[in-house]
């Protein structure tokens, strides 16, 4: 088949527009007639300066990024940052405490005494609302412990012990005084998506208040980003921004140094506590630039091409018009989906249905779950060329990702399929 006659539903890596791809491969080859491709170039040249703050500008234009938050290009996928934020915000909630210690005792062995006594009730709060949010928590409980770790709610306790729900927010447990708060705003996994920012989590961003971190990996794009609530939000580039191997951290700047300390990696250890590596420290990549270690210029170059045909299609209306446009796609699907309640079941409750990851399974004619119609519809559809819709191998059934690549006419060609199948 060729590239124009198939639409790519498949969960990550995502398709990747045409004219993006073909101006990377022949930038692939030879870069603005220097001779060498952009892959070879050194990321401390200029022309790799200019490609990595071009796609800042344009990732803060399309998203409005506030001035007040810092961009980080990192490496180590959203895998990488369920370490890297438990090993940045613990460190900031121990040297927040060891300063308030400090100021009323100074002596530097009843410090430790008293810090020890605080970090016996430190928390990370995690909502478990899907594959990935868990994935998170159980990183959490290997690196500091279970005792340290605060499962705000678990959907499965509220779905027969499958995921596909967002539990009332006056059921959550919040900690007081959480080292941070993680939730996951899309599962891929399980096609469940948090419709708007969680209203018990808001607040003013003072200090005593919840630092708010989100996984925004598969919808990022997709829609505008209250970041007024965000302490700092992470996503891997895979989705909707380019290719596996560039991961974005937008943080606030007031929670890196100088205004914003961590505590000495000495204290950290006689607290027993997890020391990160140098490589997914905030401050020393925003310090650095994101150049603190060789950062692919090849996949800033790529995520740098995807913004700009973005803000060519959308103009003024920026990520506010890409909302539309995936809404519309999902409804098309869901809509086809909620018809034929007969022959499919979506996995997702309404008020928790994922518009990227569309994910239900295919009843047969007594009403239960056939994955011999399943593997069916796979085959068919690919024949159609409908392709990458076989579900996650975790939860089966089928799973149609509808990512900012897919047009809206292939979503109408998968929803003019699920009519006569």
């Amino acid at each position: 088949m060729s590239r124009e006659s198939i639409t790519y539903f498949g969960a990550g890596p995502a398709g990747l527009p045409t004219t993006v791809l073909e101006t990377v491969a022949a930038a692939l080859v030879n870069y603005k007639s220097l001779g060498l491709g952009i892959a070879e170039i050194s990321h401390r040249s200029k022309d790799a300066e200019e490609i990595l703050n071009s796609c800042k500008k344009d990732l803060r234009t399309y998203l409005g990024v506030p001035d007040e938050f810092e961009v980080l290009f990192m490496q180590g996928g959203g895998t990488g940052q369920f370490s890297a934020t438990i090993y940045e915000f613990v460190s900031l909630w121990v040297e927040r405490r060891r300063k308030a210690i400090a100021e009323k005792k100074k002596d530097e062995e009843e410090v430790q005494r008293e810090l020890e006594k605080e970090v016996e009730e430190l928390k990370i709060d995690y909502l478990v609302t899907g594959g990935w949010s868990l994935k998170a928590s159980q990183e959490a409980a290997r690196l500091v412990g279970d005792e340290h770790v605060n499962i705000v709610t678990d959907a499965r306790k509220i779905n027969g012990g499958k995921f596909g729900k967002i539990p009332e927010e006056e059921d959550w447990k919040i900690s007081k005084n959480a080292a941070m708060v993680y939730y996951c705003d899309n599962e891929t996994v399980d096609g469940v998506e948090f419709p708007t920012f969680p209203a018990i989590l808001k607040n003013g961003g003072g200090e005593d208040e919840p630092l708010v971190v989100a996984d925004m990996s598969s919808n990022i794009l997709s829609r505008p980003i209250p970041f007024e609530q965000f302490s700092a939000v992470f996503f891997g580039a895979q989705k909707n921004l380019g290719c596996a191997g560039l991961t974005v951290v937008i943080i606030k700047r007031c929670l890196l140094a100088p205004t914003a300390g961590r505590a000495d990696p000495k204290i950290m250890r006689k607290l027993g506590l997890p020391i990160g590596p140098i490589a997914l420290s905030y401050d020393i990549v925003s310090k650095n630039n994101s150049l603190y270690n060789t950062l692919s210029i090849t996949d800033v170059f790529l995520a740098g091409q995807v913004l700009k045909k973005a803000l060519n299609t959308f103009g003024e209306e920026r990520v506010g018009g890409q909302m539309k446009v995936s809404g519309e796609k999902a409804e098309k699907i869901y809509g086809v989906l909620d018809k034929r309640s007969e022959r499919y079941s979506v996995v997702a409750n309404k008020g928790a249905r994922s518009r990227m990851n569309i994910c239900f399974r295919i009843l047969d004619d007594e009403g239960k779950v056939s994955e011999e119609l399943e593997a069916k519809f796979v085959k068919d559809a690919a024949a159609e060329g409908l392709t990458g819709l076989k579900g996650h191998r975790s939860v089966g059934g089928i799973r149609a990702s509808n990512y900012n690549s897919v047009s809206f006419e292939g979503a109408t060609k998968l929803a003019e399929f699920l009519e006569q199948f």
